[in-house]
């Protein structure tokens, strides 16, 4: 985790700066002069506070408090946090991995805890059951017979990794034909290079990983960005961010999504009011850079290559407690998931369940 942040925070103060610089110099801001929410230099002074623990070891972050931290299967060292005083226990499950995952193996199971804030992404919602793999396939050819460009926003760490280990293996199965793959992001490149590194938290043998990380081709300047923007395809290029809020990816939308030929694809959930959902939605024109860019291409959705388990994974989950909670809270969803997953879990487990609002607070007695 340390690893990646080092990585995430670093890159993410340096895009605040670089899209501040933007929006000052092609005036497309409604505030004089736009300000970075946090610089590379803020992200540099946070990293002097982390304190990285290892997994399944019980350590005090505060007098007679303990917390203990368990693989939860979302990314490389992402995991479930315990604590507990001696009289009560709470379980935060943070973001949720998925059982079946192409490259990181399933969540850990927990004992549960006397109270449990549980994530409720898809809640409301089970990822298809069809093949992902095929899926993927499926929009490449479709999209390369057209000789267009499979444009495809994703997070640079998790969904980065699964899409180029999954379009090596589809070339290596003679599925998709071998046509170039890019991967525009440095971010991704440099989770890429932590994955390699704690590949034993990986799924993968070392040929798999070494086929993941040949997979694409590594776009490293912005000049070679740009360059992208007047190739033709058959072509593939991954560019972050996931929903496509900002980075590289941006201006890939904006040269592509006009033409017919091409495909949007979009690989993780895209989060209410963010133009990745806006284009999943369907909205005939897009906002980029003060521009109403028009989408003629096609926008698909690969819900099943999400890094974050569906509602019955979720229960299934729920399901290998032996202490159970006295309240479950549910959290990081929308409106519709979270009350929905509420319902599930009060349906099925019988388990007292609260809906937190904006601001509130809980006294755990």
């Amino acid at each position: 985790t340390f690893d990646l942040c080092r990585i995430l925070l670093l890159d993410s103060g340096h895009l605040q700066e670089e899209e501040a610089e933007f929006a000052n110099r092609h005036k497309t801001s409604k505030h004089a002069p736009a300000l970075p929410l946090y610089t590379r230099d803020d992200a540099e002074r946070c990293l002097k506070l982390f304190h990285p623990v290892p997994w399944q070891q019980t350590w005090q972050p505060a007098p007679g408090l303990n917390a203990s931290l368990v693989p939860s299967g979302h990314m490389p060292g992402a995991s479930f946090v315990r604590l507990d005083n001696g009289v009560r226990s709470i379980l935060f499950s943070g973001d949720i991995g998925r059982p079946h995952d192409l490259v990181l193996p399933a969540p850990s199971q927990v004992e549960g805890a006397d109270y449990l804030v549980v994530e409720s992404t898809y809640g409301d919602r089970t990822h298809p059951g069809t093949d992902p793999l095929l899926r993927l396939g499926e929009v490449i050819n479709r999209t390369a017979a057209r000789h267009g460009v499979v444009v495809i926003p994703a997070f640079a760490v998790g969904r980065a990794q699964s899409l180029m280990y999954g379009i090596a293996l589809l070339k290596a199965q003679g599925v998709i034909p071998d046509l170039p793959v890019y991967l525009n992001s440095p971010m991704a490149v440099s989770a890429t290079e932590v994955y390699q590194k704690y590949r034993s938290e990986l799924r993968l043998s070392a040929a798999q990983c070494e086929a993941m990380v040949h997979a694409a081709r590594i776009v490293h300047t912005p000049e070679a960005s740009r360059q992208l923007n007047t190739q033709h395809g058959p072509m593939v290029i991954i560019a972050a961010s996931g929903m496509a809020t900002g980075g590289r990816v941006v201006h890939h939308l904006k040269a592509f999504a006009p033409d017919p030929r091409n495909t949007i694809l979009f690989a993780g959930f895209q989060a209410g009011g963010t133009r990745g959902a806006r284009m999943a939605r369907g909205e005939p024109t897009v906002r980029i850079f003060g521009e109403e860019v028009p989408v003629r291409a096609e926008v698909v959705m690969l819900d099943d290559l999400s890094a974050h388990a569906d509602a019955v994974e979720i229960l299934d989950w729920l399901k290998g407690f032996t202490v159970l909670p006295r309240t479950t809270f549910i959290t990081h969803g929308e409106p519709a998931a979270a009350d929905a997953m509420r319902q599930r879990i009060e349906r099925e487990l019988r388990w007292a369940c609260h809906l937190p609002a904006y601001r509130e607070s809980v006294t755990l007695a």
